[in-house]
């Protein structure tokens, strides 16, 4: 497995061999071997599977549980784009955003650190997303920011409006969540929460 991280400290895009035939394809998207070979912690204490259709935006969602919530996630049909957003709060990298194509049958995957907000655009008809957590959803703990908020300016790739949960269409803003003291905290050793 290639391991490569982004421009967001925690980030990273890992590719792995793909086996195909006239069957379909094989794809190991998971190992812990090769993570912790590379110094990167992760556990896994849920997983999850999302789909939905072409249009949809889900996100911008992140966690303030205080073991902190990383994810690892693939598309496992269709195909998306995969959008991160830097919201710890003294990251150098604080509100930035990262986009990563992610299609079934292709290599990718993205891990995300703690404390940082994820969301997905489906590109395709239909498309599947699979996440490993590394704490269990906490309703409490999990908050949103609004995909389209002005300040973030994500470039969401969308042939039409969007279609959104209501949760999601009323997120607030960043500026809000700042306000509100209501973002994760980075370190130089990784993400807490106030």
């Amino acid at each position: 497995m290639n391991i490569a991280e982004l421009s967001i400290p925690g980030a990273y895009v890992l590719d792995s061999t793909v086996w195909g035939d006239e069957r379909g394809f094989f794809r190991e998207w998971f190992k812990r071997a090769d993570l912790d070979a590379m110094g990167i912690g992760f556990t896994i204490e849920q997983a999850n599977l999302s789909m939905s259709r072409r249009g949809v935006v889900r996100g911008l969602h992140y966690s303030i549980a205080p073991e902190g919530q990383a994810k690892l996630v693939t598309c496992a049909f269709g195909e998306l784009d995969d959008v991160i957003v830097d919201v710890r709060v003294g990251s150098p990298t604080f509100g930035h955003v990262e986009i990563v194509h992610l299609a079934a049958g292709e290599e990718r995957s993205v891990l995300l650190p703690a404390g940082a907000a994820h969301g997905f655009c489906v590109r395709s008809e239909l498309a599947a997303l699979s996440y490993l957590l590394s704490s269990p959803f906490n309703p409490t703990m999990e908050l949103e920011i609004n995909p389209f908020d002005e300040t973030l300016d994500v470039q969401w790739d969308l042939s039409g409006p969007a279609i959104m949960s209501d949760k999601d269409a009323k997120g607030p803003s960043l500026n809000d969540r700042i306000a509100a003291g209501e973002l994760p905290v980075f370190y130089d050793a990784g993400t807490r929460v106030r």
